[in-house]
């Protein structure tokens, strides 16, 4: 099951989300998890470290599977 993260604000980048969900404990180690190929976005694996995610994406990392809420 999806756990389900509402971006605050217009967008949210991809570290800082893994930061804010827990499954980095610092802005380093989620860069490292995305430079090792361990993060998906939409089902492909994602490079950018800083992508930027503004809503309705799924990002897969590890076991857990998160769903992008749009900000207001």
């Amino acid at each position: 099951m999806a756990e389900k993260f509402q971006i605050r604000g217009e967008l949210i980048t991809l570290d800082a989300l893994l930061k804010a969900v827990g499954i980095a404990d610092s802005g380093a180690q989620a860069k490292a998890m995305v430079a090792d190929g361990l993060v998906k976005v939409d089902g492909e694996v994602e490079s950018r470290k800083t992508r930027k995610l503004r809503g309705g994406e799924k990002v897969e990392v590890m076991d857990k599977t998160i769903e992008l809420l749009a900000g207001n």
